[in-house]
C-alpha cells in the first residue's frame, strides 16, 4: 500500500492467445500475460517493471519472452556513469547548430531509431472491464488481512510484507475533500499548489539550460576530465540563438492548466507523426488512442519527503521551439528511475535526429533529479529487442544492463550480446544455481480485493469454495513475484 493509504488495483487477462507482432510483423506471433491497472502506486509499478512488465496506457503487459517471436528484454542505463558516444555528440551538435544558426541538416541521421511502433503491444480488443472497483468509494473499502481467523496460519504477519498501520480498522476511514477517486492523489488543496510552484521552478531550470544560460567556453580543464552531457547540451549556443527552444515538463493531469493549455496541439502533433513516420490512417491516431495510450495512466501522483520536487508519476517532456510544440516525450518518474513510455515528434524535423536528442535530454533529466532524490539513478529505455535491428540502438546508451527473464537480475549489456546472437531467448544471468529471489513461495498470502473486501487469497478461497480459479491467480501472483503479490490487489467479481 502507498503511503497516502491507496493500494494497487489489477484485473489479470492470462495471455495465451498470439497477437501480430509489431516488430517483425508476425500476425500470432506476439505472446504476453497482460491486466488491466485501475490504479497503481509508483513503488508497485517500479517493481513490477524490473521484473519485465511495462505499460502502455492502464495496459500493463509482460512478454512471453521464450515463447514471443521477438523477445523483449528490459533495458536501463547508468545514468549517472553516461557519456555520450561520438553519434551522440554529433547529433547534440547538430541540433545547437540548427538552434544558433538555422541550419537544417539535408538528410536524417538516426534513421531506425523511431521508437517502439504502437502495435507492439498485445492489446487486441482489450479495453477497461466493464465492472469498473474504483466506480467504489475508498472508504467503503474493507480490510480483512489483519483480522484473519486465527485458525489460519495465512493470516500470519511477515517482515517483508506491506505493514499495515497499527491502528487501522476493518473500515478505512474516509477522507475530507475531493471524494476517494483513486485516478487522483487523495489529498490535494495546499499540497497540489505546493507541486505546481516545484514544476514552474523545475521548467524554469530546464528553459535557461537550453535558451538561457550562456553557453560555456570550451575549455580544457587542468585534471583533463571529459566535457560532461550537460556540457555537450548547451555547447556553442550563443546567449542570443536564432531558434528559441524549451524543454516544459508537464504533468498528465486533465486538472493542470499548462497539459490543458498544449492539449490540442500534443493531439494534431502526435496525429501526424503517427501517419508521417508509422504510417498509421487517421482512425488510428484520433484523439481517443491519444489519451488512451498516452494521457491514461495508472500512476497515482505522489510526493516524498526523500523524492525529486516535480514529485512521481506520469509527465509530458514538451519540447517548444519558438513557441510551437515540436516533440513530446512521455516518461514516467518513479522511486529508482525514469521510464520512458513513448516519443512523438514533427517529421519536418526528423533530419535533427529528435530520437536521439531527447533521449539524451531525459538521460540528462535523470541526473538532475538524482541531485534532489540520490536513490533515482536509472533510465530506464523501455525493451531492446536484438531480433528487431531496428531497435538495438538502445543499447548505444551505455553503461547499460539487461534484466534476465529468468532471475530478474541485471546484466551489463555487453555479456549479453554474444548469447543473443546465438538465441533469441537466453537466460541472461551466469550462474547456472540463481534463481528469481522475489518468487512465489506463499500463494495464501496475495491480496485480492473481493466485494469491496481486502483479504488474503486464503480467506478469499475459504470464502468461495468450489471456485476453480486457483491456477489463475497463482500464475499471475508468480509473474508479479511474492512482495508484489503481497500489496497489489487482484480484483475478484
Amino acid at each position: 500500500m502507498a503511503a497516502g493509504g491507496s493500494y494497487s488495483i489489477v484485473e489479470y487477462f492470462g495471455g495465451d492467445d498470439g497477437y501480430r507482432c509489431g516488430y517483425c510483423k508476425h500476425e500470432k506471433g506476439n505472446f504476453s500475460h497482460g491486466m488491466w491497472s485501475h490504479t497503481m502506486t509508483v513503488q508497485d509499478y517500479q517493481d513490477l517493471i524490473d521484473r519485465g512488465w511495462r505499460r502502455s496506457g492502464k495496459y500493463v503487459y509482460k512478454p512471453i519472452m521464450n515463447k514471443t517471436c521477438c523477445p523483449q528484454y528490459t533495458i536501463r542505463c547508468h545514468a549517472l556513469n553516461f557519456h555520450p558516444s561520438k553519434t551522440h555528440k554529433k547529433t547534440l551538435k547538430r541540433v545547437n547548430k540548427f538552434l544558433s544558426k538555422g541550419e537544417m541538416p539535408v538528410e536524417r541521421c538516426d534513421e531506425g531509431h523511431e521508437g517502439e511502433p504502437m502495435n507492439s503491444v498485445h492489446e487486441e480488443g482489450v479495453r477497461p472491464p466493464p465492472e469498473d472497483p474504483l466506480k467504489i468509494d475508498h472508504s467503503e473499502i474493507q480490510d480483512i488481512t489483519t483480522s484473519l481467523d486465527t485458525e489460519s496460519s495465512d493470516s500470519t504477519p511477515r517482515e517483508d510484507a506491506a505493514p499495515a498501520p497499527a491502528e487501522k480498522t476493518s473500515n478505512v476511514t474516509a477522507k475530507p475533500g475531493k471524494g476517494a477517486d483513486p485516478n487522483r492523489p487523495l489529498c490535494r488543496k495546499a499540497k497540489d499548489i505546493r507541486k505546481e510552484k516545484r514544476l514552474q521552478k523545475e521548467q524554469l531550470k530546464q528553459q535557461e539550460t537550453v535558451s538561457s544560460s550562456p553557453s560555456p567556453a570550451p575549455s580544457k580543464s587542468s585534471s583533463n576530465q571529459p566535457k560532461s552531457l550537460e556540457e555537450f547540451i548547451t555547447e556553442y549556443l550563443p546567449n542570443d540563438p536564432l531558434h528559441r527552444l524549451e524543454v516544459r515538463l508537464v504533468p498528465v493531469s486533465f486538472e493542470d492548466p499548462d497539459f490543458l493549455a498544449s492539449y490540442k496541439q500534443s493531439v494534431a502533433l502526435y496525429a501526424r507523426y503517427q501517419m508521417t513516420v508509422h504510417g498509421d490512417a487517421p482512425s488510428e491516431c484520433g484523439e481517443s488512442e491519444f489519451k488512451r495510450f498516452l494521457c491514461d495512466s495508472p500512476l497515482e501522483a505522489e510526493t516524498a519527503p526523500d523524492g525529486p520536487d516535480v514529485g512521481y508519476g506520469s509527465f509530458h517532456q514538451q519540447y517548444w521551439l519558438d513557441g510551437r510544440i515540436v516533440a513530446v516525450g512521455v516518461l514516467d518518474i518513479l522511486p529508482s528511475c525514469v521510464s520512458s513510455v513513448y516519443l512523438y515528434y514533427h517529421p519536418d524535423f526528423s533530419s535533427l535526429s529528435l530520437g536521439t536528442y531527447s533521449a539524451l535530454r531525459e538521460i540528462a533529466f535523470t541526473r538532475q533529479l538524482h541531485q534532489q532524490s540520490p536513490k533515482l539513478a536509472y533510465y530506464y529505455l523501455g525493451f531492446y529487442v536484438h531480433s528487431c535491428p531496428k531497435m538495438r540502438y538502445k543499447g548505444q546508451y551505455r553503461p547499460s544492463d539487461l534484466l534476465c527473464p529468468e532471475t530478474y537480475a541485471w546484466v551489463s549489456i555487453e555479456r549479453c550480446i554474444s548469447r543473443l546472437e546465438i538465441s533469441v531467448y537466453s537466460r541472461l544471468t551466469e550462474n547456472a544455481q540463481a534463481g528469481d529471489a522475489l518468487a512465489l513461495k506463499d500463494l495464501g498470502r496475495a491480496l485480492v480485493l473481493h466485494r469491496r473486501t481486502v483479504m488474503p487469497y486464503a480467506a478469499y478461497a475459504r470464502k468461495r469454495k468450489g471456485s476453480n480459479d486457483e491456477k489463475e491467480v497463482e500464475q499471475y501472483a508468480s509473474l508479479v513475484g511474492q512482495s508484489c503479490a503481497e500489496r497489489i490487489l487482484l480484483y475478484r467479481a
